[in-house]
């Protein structure tokens, strides 16, 4: 069931547009079309519903908030080294929205910021569209992008990005949603959850969230969650993690496909709800909200460090400027549909 209301004025003048996906089984999700944003998410656990993703007390305060909570991010999410990079021999300057001197997410006026088009609706799905124009954040290309938001019937959250543009450009687009299994308004943080991730190789980057070194192998780190453990076990256990304060780091996935088994799985510290996650894209950012510290949150209260974990697939951050990572992803070609979906499956135990 679908249901698509209005509220508040947002920024152009305009009443922000909410759509509420319901399935059979009481779970809801809503989403909002500035920044084609998913607003909040509630799980049927023990005949009641839990909210797992965070949010804040109003819409308006949710879109000026600066932790991107739920929302579509691009045209390139993470960050791009000192708002530049070269193609096809051609240098590009980006808006550098991060300290003045890098771009994270697309710039200070990214898809994040902007008002979506609903473009199709279904009984259990939405598809927000989004125009970018050529020089659009400092790109290249004319770029027509999409996301699909769908609620399954097994309780899982289908988000599918597409776009297509006229020229080679660094692309990459991901959603932004803080999860936190136990409830977003639980006394524990997420780093008391457990999290399984299948990825051998990790990004180390610099205090300001650059990649500095090639991929690192896992093993013998902190970053090894190949088995399955709490979040806090090996917390700040490293010098990459000290660095940036905790986990902000994307991680290669071993197989990334959409099959049979997740890439990644996050428990709630009580262990009654499994978030499964499956994806085609080639990497995930780990972000365990080291900075959340402030932020509004639904109570018209503010958010803890930890409160949530955003769990981002993507590709690797500043691919750009990294052509031996054209492989994973990140740079799209001219005419060439991009599309890459992402299964949120939650499971009560």
């Amino acid at each position: 069931m679908i249901t698509v209301s209005e509220c508040e004025l947002a920024a152009d003048g305009k009443p922000f547009k909410l759509i509420t996906l319901q399935n059979s089984n009481g779970m809801q999700i809503c989403l909002t079309d500035w920044g084609a944003t998913w607003l909040s998410c509630q799980v049927p656990i023990k005949q009641q519903l839990r909210k797992v993703v965070l949010g804040c007390s109003t819409v308006a305060l949710h879109v000026v908030q600066g932790a991107y909570l739920g929302a579509s991010v691009g045209r390139f999410a993470n960050r791009i080294a000192n708002a530049e990079f070269s193609l096809h021999g051609n240098h590009y300057q980006l808006d550098a929205n991060q300290q003045g001197k890098h771009q994270l997410h697309g710039g200070s006026v990214g898809f994040a910021q902007q008002r979506w088009t609903i473009s199709e609706q279904q009984a259990n799905s939405v598809q927000f569209s989004l125009f970018s124009a050529n020089g659009d954040q400092g790109f290249p290309g004319n770029l027509e992008a999409k996301v699909r938001f769908s609620l399954r019937e097994d309780n899982a959250v289908v988000v599918e990005y597409s776009a297509l543009s006229d020229q080679d450009t660094p692309l990459n687009l991901t959603n932004h949603a803080y999860f936190n299994l136990d409830g977003e308004s639980a006394e524990q943080t997420a780093l008391q959850h457990r999290l399984k991730i299948n990825a051998a190789y990790y990004l180390p980057v610099d205090a300001e969230g650059i990649p500095k070194e090639p991929l690192k192998p896992v093993a013998n780190s902190g970053f090894d969650f190949r088995q399955s453990k709490p979040i806090a076990q090996d917390f700040l256990h490293d010098a990459d993690q000290k660095i940036v304060a905790g986990y902000d780091h994307a991680f290669l996935l071993d197989n990334p496909s959409l099959g049979v088994q997740p890439q990644i799985e996050l428990s709630a510290s009580s262990g009654d709800l499994t978030l499964q996650i499956f994806t085609d894209q080639a990497a995930v950012q780990v972000y365990s909200g080291n900075f959340l510290a402030g932020t509004p949150n639904r109570t018209c209260g503010v958010y803890a460090n930890h409160a949530g974990i955003a769990l981002e697939t993507q590709a690797l951050p500043d691919t750009p400027n990294h052509p031996e990572w054209f492989k994973y992803g990140g740079i799209s070609n001219a005419g060439e549909r991009y599309h890459k979906t992402t299964v949120f499956c939650f499971k009560a135990n």
